[in-house]
């Protein structure tokens, strides 16, 4: 695995094109000077903390909306898992496909956990510009990433 990318506020957000669960490319790229975006990148899908965390962003959907922000949670589930999990939680956003989570080592990410490399619970906003306007990791409130987008 490639060595982990360090990100900060004000960076310009590494691009990417990743599949939806539907198997529909999304890139970054075309959401410049269109709509914020805001990235959660999460462990996995149907897990207790993932759960709870997507679903708070699923409550406050219509805000970021009202922000003007689009949000995509992004892991390396494949599509089954994230049709299974937008379904059962009835996740209004699209679920990123990252396979062999490039996007997320480029976005700082990953963690070590014993011999094995997971995703590491961290959300990212980036701007109309493409400028990281938020970085987190671990589970921020939605009020926070909502702030950041002001």
């Amino acid at each position: 695995m490639a060595e982990q990318k360090i990100l900060k506020i004000g960076d310009i957000a590494p691009l990417f094109t990743l599949e939806d669960q539907s198997g529909k490319k999304v890139a970054l790229a075309d959401f410049r000077h269109k709509k914020m975006v805001v990235l959660i990148f999460y462990p996995g899908d149907m897990t207790p903390g993932c759960t709870m965390q997507l679903c708070a962003v699923r409550d406050d959907s219509s805000k970021f909306a009202k922000a003007g922000a689009v949000v995509f949670g992004i892991n390396h589930g494949d599509a089954n898992s994230h049709k299974a999990f937008i379904k059962k939680h009835a996740l209004p956003f699209p679920l990123l496909i990252d396979k062999g989570k490039k996007v997320s080592l480029k976005y700082g990410a990953i963690k070590s956990f014993f011999k094995t490399k997971i995703i590491k619970r961290t959300v990212v906003a980036v701007d109309k510009e493409g400028k990281i306007i938020y970085l987190r990791r671990g589970m921020p409130t939605d009020a926070e990433i909502l702030k950041a987008l002001k």
